[in-house]
């Protein structure tokens, strides 16, 4: 009588032993000295000192009485609210942050509006001279704005916008790191979606309305804010362009700076109460601004 036997099977392999990180004492991982940190941490906060500094001399100055507004004390003896009364007194500032604001957010629009389409159209196609033409993008976003202010100006005087928030706006609706972020935004989507779409009978501006701009929410709404941000800070260009300071707020904080003499206080008040929207946009979307940046690789 035949009897079956099992053919002998070599022993499966054992994992090698797996070794325990190094505890520290607290009972976590070892990542090294403690002190590495320290010195970033501590450059970080020197320049968040740095850049904060202005901020509280503004407004520890708007705090400060006429006769001690050149006090060089970094906390205010006494303090005082008469100088944001007399610029709510003196000027037009609720109808002034009005067109502020009008303008700002046309400025954000245009930006957003010719962002997205030169975007899509560096990312979507390749036609000739295309690198040539993303360099100079970028060229364009190395050249300092004073450079371009007199030609600008030049350009508005000759189409009669001179004295008009229109002239403020139209410079500033062109932004190339606008479109470099909106680039990056749409050169990350697969090509598939691409081809998926003009499959599916969708033509292209079809499918930058209904596919890509559903996904680009937070990038557009980076680009928004500081845009936004950009256009409310801007004080040299509307001064250039605009002949009435009763139009925009960063025009008429000039009302206290005259030739009989400065009224500083008066004009760190009006500052001050005229960067309140900004700190309170920012803060609340700080978030949308930073995710923006940190996935289009751009720093």
């Amino acid at each position: 009588m035949l009897t079956l036997v099992e053919p002998s099977r070599p022993p499966a392999p054992t994992a090698p032993p797996v070794r325990d990180a190094p505890a520290t004492r607290a009972g976590r991982t070892d990542r090294g000295p403690w002190w590495r940190g320290i010195g970033g941490h501590l450059v970080l906060a020197v320049a968040g000192v740095a850049s904060a500094f202005p901020v509280y001399w503004m407004y520890a100055t708007s705090l400060k009485p006429a006769e001690d507004v050149l006090d060089q004390r970094l906390v205010p003896d006494a303090v005082t609210l008469d100088n944001y009364a007399y610029v709510l007194a003196n000027l037009p500032f609720g109808s002034m942050m009005l067109g502020t604001f009008a303008m700002a957010a046309a400025v954000a629009v245009g930006t957003v509006l010719t962002a997205v389409l030169a975007a899509f159209a560096l990312a979507r196609w390749d036609f000739p001279l295309k690198r040539i033409i993303m360099l100079l993008v970028v060229c364009t976003w190395l050249v300092p704005v004073q450079a371009t202010m007199l030609p600008n100006y030049v350009l508005i005087s000759q189409l009669g916008l001179l004295g008009t928030v229109t002239a403020v706006v139209v410079p500033q609706v062109v932004s190339a790191v606008s479109v470099l972020m909106l680039f990056q935004h749409i050169n990350s989507f697969p090509r598939e979606l691409f081809d998926a779409a003009t499959m599916d009978g969708r033509s292209p501006f079809n499918t930058l309305v209904t596919v890509l701009l559903p996904n680009l929410r937070p990038a557009i709404a980076a680009v928004s804010i500081l845009a936004f941000i950009s256009a409310w800070n801007e004080y040299f260009w509307p001064t250039m362009v605009l002949r009435g300071g009763d139009q925009l707020i960063q025009v008429g904080v000039r009302a206290f700076l005259t030739s009989e003499g400065n009224d500083w206080s008066a004009m760190m008040a009006a500052s001050g109460l005229a960067c309140l929207p900004v700190f309170a946009l920012y803060i609340a979307l700080q978030r949308q601004v930073v995710d923006a940046f940190v996935r289009s690789g751009l720093r």
